[in-house]
């Protein structure tokens, strides 16, 4: 029978072969679609990219006046980003138009130097906005995050960026983005009119060298770079604290500064002196010395020396009014034991250079007070303290709750005779600590640190010698019942180390070992910029000696000699010396020298006070331990120092 409609149906053959059709056709015509596609793409890009080749000939006019705004444009963006508002870089032109004008002459040569490179005007443009936009915003965060602007020898600290932003305050604002978003649009710009510049090689590495050599010369010619600072009226006042350099920074503004501390950190350089031998080391140490090499009652005491990051005792202020409840067991120790007022070679930051005092017992202003210390020494063993109760027959314990290659010290402290050094990275999960990590805020809790301790002492068959750094107070003060009231959550955080302070003296008055304890903070905190308790005390480089001043107690749990504490203040790196004399430990020429220093010269620091002359023999004596050859008698036995590489 026919089908009423005259359909026509396909077999099931006939149907797989359909299918089977369908199935090769669909990829391949996918696959010229995509080709047709590419092709699309392609000529797009080839049509911009004549479109752009035209431009440049088409608008050269326009173009030279593109690369002659530039530099101009990227200095006033970063000047006006730095400073996150447009008034005060207006009010800086007006006040300083000759700092100013200098600064537009400076990019200008960096934006030519990088012309000579690329000769492609856009690449150029957009190098020279990458470089100056990353160190503005740069110093914008650092600034706002602890009070102090950056210096090109910041830049150190590049490897350890990772590290850096758990201290930093980044807020990204719509302000910085509506200024990042106007350098991109200009960058843009550049790239479609395509600007660029007909030279030869040689030209160009003419150009290069033309522009490099005065910028070099700008930092490392004195005879150059004084005259310039002058003709263009840059602030040049000596900077010996940190509160100076940042009116120095005031008067100059971003790109001057930068440049100007450059050539300020370059004159201030190690330069060995010229009298530097090794007689003059021994007339230098040419000193009667106390021979007797036992220790007092032939006991040797556990000696803990803690160095508290950040911690300050802002009672100095009284117009703060300060609740005493902060110091509380602080006071107690001081009661139970002995205070005192050390000199800190730092504030708010660098903590390396009271750590270098503190584990050398030499100044740090011996090698010109340099942000890290520990990237001065010659890579060999060091004379540091632990090497000095190593040889005694201490265990030498070195204890810091952060990550080991910060400041690179689990490197560079291989080699100050630590025979233990005990880290803790969060960031990596890894901790050489024995007792359970707490944390209080971002980092780990004062308290783990002082449970170390009492473990190390316990577990130890020798007396030990133990420095700590610790981490808990370091900044951000931002976690808190307020996370804008930065103050007073540090104050909480000091209560809480306080807190923990006690419970371990309370633990050490336990344990049946001498054990001697020194305690003081680094240096005074990080504070936001702007908003600050250091703005609302109106201090200035004139009047801020008292940031530099840094509580400290000694404590015992057996009968300690502190008459040896002195009632005076010292520098840090006398504290060592303090602590072998209450031990009663043997000394050499060398230690007996530096007691005869402390005497003489107590205070020997220039950013307390930039009055204190330079001292020869402290100085040389500094460089010849650390940089030098080690003329002065040596804590390292000989064979060790002779197999040196």
């Amino acid at each position: 029978m026919k089908n009423k409609n005259n359909l026509n149906v396909s077999s099931p053959a006939e149907k797989e072969k359909t299918s089977f059709m369908n199935d090769i056709k669909d990829p391949i015509e996918a696959a010229m679609e995509s080709q047709s596609e590419d092709k699309k793409h392609f000529s797009a890009f080839r049509r911009f990219k004549n479109k752009r080749e035209e431009n440049t000939a088409k608008y050269h006019k326009f173009n030279f006046f593109l690369m002659l705004i530039f530099p101009i444009f990227i200095c006033c963006m970063a000047e006006i980003n730095q400073g996150k508002y447009i008034k005060p870089f207006l009010t800086f032109a007006a006040d300083r138009p000759t700092v100013l004008l200098f600064d537009f002459l400076l990019t200008g040569a960096v934006f030519a130097f990088l012309l000579g490179i690329f000769k492609k005007g856009w690449i150029a443009i957009l190098v020279h906005s990458i470089i100056y936009m990353a160190l503005s915003t740069t110093e914008l965060f650092k600034y706002g995050t602890n009070g102090n602007h950056l210096i090109l020898s910041d830049m150190k600290l590049l490897r350890s960026v990772k590290s850096l932003t758990s201290f930093a305050y980044i807020k990204i604002t719509p302000r910085l983005l509506i200024y990042y978003a106007i350098v991109i649009l200009f960058v843009l710009i550049a790239l479609y009119f395509n600007p660029q510049i007909k030279a030869s090689p040689m030209r160009r590495i003419a150009v290069c060298c033309g522009c490099l050599l005065p910028f070099a010369a700008l930092v490392i010619l004195p005879s150059f770079y004084n005259p310039v600072y002058k003709t263009f009226k840059l602030d040049t006042t000596s900077a010996t604290n940190a509160f100076k350099l940042n009116e120095k920074f005031e008067n100059n503004h971003f790109l001057a500064f930068l440049v100007q501390t450059a050539s300020e950190s370059y004159s201030n350089r190690i330069v060995v002196p010229e009298d530097y031998s090794e007689e003059y080391i021994d007339e230098i140490m040419d000193i009667p010395v106390d021979t007797d090499e036992d220790f007092n009652g032939g006991k040797k005491p556990n000696v803990i020396v803690i160095m508290s990051e950040s911690y300050a005792d802002f009672r100095a202020f009284d117009q703060l009014d300060i609740d005493e409840k902060y110091y509380k067991y602080f006071d107690e120790a001081i009661s139970e034991g002995h205070g005192g007022t050390a000199i800190t070679p730092t504030y708010a930051s660098w903590t390396v250079r009271s750590e270098f005092e503190l584990l050398f017992g030499l100044p740090v202003r011996g090698i010109n007070t340099p942000n890290m210390p520990q990237r001065e020494l010659a890579d060999r063993a060091q004379p540091a303290l632990a090497q000095y109760y190593k040889a005694w027959g201490y265990n030498t314990i070195y204890v810091h709750p952060f990550q080991s290659n910060f400041y690179s010290r689990s490197r560079i402290y291989g080699h100050f005779g630590f025979e233990k050094m005990i880290f803790h990275d969060d960031q990596a999960g890894t901790s050489d600590f024995t007792v359970p990590v707490k944390h209080f805020g971002t980092y780990v809790d004062d308290s783990t640190v002082f449970d170390q301790i009492i473990s190390e002492i316990k577990s130890s068959k020798k007396p030990i010698y133990l420095h700590t750094t610790t981490m808990q107070n370091h900044q951000p003060y931002n976690q808190g019942e307020d996370p804008d009231d930065e103050f007073t959550n540090y104050l909480t955080w000091l209560s809480h180390t306080n807190d923990g302070m006690n419970d371990f003296l309370a633990e050490l008055k336990k344990i049946d070992e001498p054990t001697l304890v020194f305690f003081v903070g680094d240096h005074f905190p990080s504070l936001r910029g702007e908003t600050s308790v250091y703005n609302q005390l109106g201090l200035t480089g004139a009047n801020c000696d008292a940031l530099y001043q840094q509580k400290y107690f000694f404590w015992s749990n057996y009968d300690a000699d502190f008459s040896y504490i002195p009632d005076n203040e010292v520098s840090f790196f006398y504290i060592p010396y303090v602590i072998l004399n209450i031990i009663d430990a043997p000394r050499d020429a060398f230690i007996e020298k530096m007691n005869d220093f402390m005497e003489k010269l107590p205070v020997y620091s220039n950013e307390y006070n930039s009055e204190i002359p330079r001292n020869e023999e402290l100085d040389i004596l500094t460089i010849d331990r650390v940089v030098m050859e080690e003329y002065s008698p040596s804590p390292i036995p000989e064979e060790e120092l002779t197999t040196q590489d």
